[in-house]
């Protein structure tokens, strides 16, 4: 068990943080976060064609490279520390693992290598009103048609569901709980966005009104893949988390340096100091929770489901209060719109709650190891 990045992962750290510098630096972010799409198309196409990340973990046989989980938890570590504007999280996280771990391969011969080429943008929907992330909490329904189904009801909160092209969604059959893959453009759909505090990820309300879809997999048997795939993407967003929090505590300790009051760097006086100290324990903290749960996910490990709770819980907390302390550190500035604390501050709560928050996953761990 190794535990430190090898050179060609850092090579790739390297390449990605170039890329995102000079993609998405904050004036970017910001233009971004006033359009409805909240994303540029042609970076997303460098993504695809230079960088080839949207092919990354998706296997050769369907057009991806093949790559391991470790290289996409740096990935995503890099994405979050830029706030990228990007429907990546939604359809590689989300989209592209439940697929693949459906175990359906007509489905992934049919719709990983669009994905793996950027053509397809995908999201995975599975709340509804209630914004759980349990499988009980599912409502909508999903009744045979022939060979087909139609799906009834609606989800909430889903990232962006209002551009995706291929939405995967989770129902409810006489069989249990099944995944169906809809078209975005299928009859009785309707896309509402919804108006969010953290505008750097976007979601929408989706309505289904007997929508023809696809059965993924076998009927009343996505609960586990389902299960799997929240793990997956429980380490994709702790990944994404560390990488935030990262950027928090660098630009707290930079202007700790900087600025100047009664003739000293405020990082001279002990509180400031403190607050510096907390933060980079926790932030390193939340590395080792981060990237052990993307060796169990690499490795395909039974402790996933256990690390992948723990991770996501301990890095939204380590996250939030980064972000609030940069908030601090930075005083008066540091809660005016022309600062981007608050970008990072409102993308550390939303991505708190995103995919069950603390105490969720707190309670899940527990259960998961028998308390």
């Amino acid at each position: 068990m190794n535990f430190a990045f090898s050179e060609e992962q850092e090579e790739l750290r390297s390449s990605v943080r170039k890329f995102l510098e000079d993609k998405s630096p904050s004036s970017e972010v910001r233009r971004l976060m006033e359009t409805s799409k909240g994303y540029d198309e042609a970076v997303w196409g460098q993504m695809a064609d230079q960088l080839g990340l949207q092919a990354m973990a998706i296997p050769e046989e369907f057009g991806g490279a093949g790559f391991g989980f470790v290289e996409l938890v740096v990935v995503f570590e890099e994405m979050g520390r830029a706030l990228l504007c990007a429907p990546y999280f939604s359809t590689i996280a989300l989209a592209s693992c439940a697929i693949w771990k459906s175990l359906d391969l007509d489905a992934a011969k049919d719709f990983l290598p669009s994905i793996a080429s950027g053509e397809t943008i995908a999201t995975l929907a599975i709340t509804e009103d209630s914004g759980r992330w349990d499988l009980d909490s599912i409502t909508l329904q999903a009744s045979a048609s022939g060979s087909e189904f139609k799906l009834s009801g609606h989800k909430n909160f889903v990232i962006d569901g209002h551009l995706a092209n291929l939405i995967l969604v989770a129902g409810r059959t006489n069989k249990g709980i099944g995944l169906f893959a809809v078209d975005g453009s299928a009859p009785g759909i309707t896309r509402t966005q919804l108006v969010t505090m953290d505008q750097t990820r976007k979601q929408a309300r989706l309505e289904f009104n007997s929508t023809p879809a696809r059965l993924i997999g076998t009927d009343g048997g996505a609960e586990s893949v389902l299960s799997k795939t929240l793990d997956l993407a429980a380490v994709c967003l702790a990944a994404e988390q560390v990488g935030g929090a990262q950027k928090c505590l660098e630009m707290s300790v930079e202007y700790a340096k900087e600025r100047i009051q009664f003739g000293r760097p405020i990082g001279s006086f002990q509180a400031i100091k403190h607050k510096c100290a907390d933060m980079l324990l926790e932030v390193e903290s939340s590395k080792s929770a981060a990237y052990y749960a993307g060796w169990a996910a690499a490795e395909d490990s039974d402790e996933l489901p256990v690390v992948a709770s723990l991770a996501k819980a301990y890095c939204s907390d380590a996250y939030f209060h980064a972000a609030a302390e940069n908030i601090q550190i930075h005083g008066g500035i540091g809660f005016t719109w022309e600062h981007d604390a608050h970008l990072y501050f409102k993308r550390a709560k939303s991505s708190e709650l995103f995919l069950g928050d603390p105490t969720y996953h707190r309670e899940q761990l527990a259960q998961r190891i028998g308390i």
